[in-house]
């Protein structure tokens, strides 16, 4: 390295961490009421993101134990669509074959239609 030419990243940090042509900002004293002042500021923030925090994360429990609860309701419900639909099947099968043997869907005198008794006719008196 030569001697007039300072390395690459002196050269960065300084212009980077402090220019030299501009002063650098003093800090400014402040009154201790403003201290306390910051100091209750910062305590109040610091609670209140905590209640914000506690709240979040009891609003996430209670949707998953909501999700939870409709997971197994979901669960119970298609069991019993199964019970259900098998029940239908067996139903289904079983009426089938009463009807190749009902002697009321065998009669032909059952498809011959007559007139009915006026229900209402039946019930006046006379």
């Amino acid at each position: 390295m030569s001697q007039g030419i300072p390395a690459a990243g002196s050269v960065l940090q300084r212009s980077i961490a402090a220019p030299e042509n501009q002063p650098q900002p003093q800090p400014q004293q402040q009154a201790p009421e403003d201290d306390d002042r910051k100091v209750r500021r910062r305590e109040k923030n610091r609670v209140a993101a905590q209640r914000s925090r506690k709240k979040q994360t009891q609003k996430a429990d209670k949707l998953h134990e909501e999700y939870e609860c409709l997971e197994q309701e979901n669960t119970v419900l298609r069991r019993e669509i199964g019970k259900l639909t098998e029940e239908l099947k067996h139903l289904s099968e079983a009426l089938k074959e009463h009807e190749k043997m009902c002697p009321l869907l065998l009669c032909p005198m059952n498809f011959v239609t007559m007139p009915r008794p006026d229900p209402i006719a039946g019930c006046l008196p006379r």
